[in-house]
């Protein structure tokens, strides 16, 4: 499972340079897609992709 890359809300909310409950608001709404581990929310580096690619609604 060699480049397989996950995030945290703190270094997703630094690389889009919003706040971290921008990001939370993003997860809430279906924009970006996260996945819930243990109690920490994280993003794969394709579902960052995609989201950047498609933008928010919001």
């Amino acid at each position: 499972m060699t480049g397989f890359k996950l995030y945290t809300i703190d270094e997703i909310a630094e690389i889009l340079k919003v706040t971290q409950r921008t990001i939370y608001n993003y997860i809430k709404c279906g924009s970006l897609k996260a996945i819930k581990i243990g109690k920490y929310w994280r993003i794969k580096h394709s579902d960052l992709e995609q989201f950047l690619a498609l933008g928010t609604n919001l």
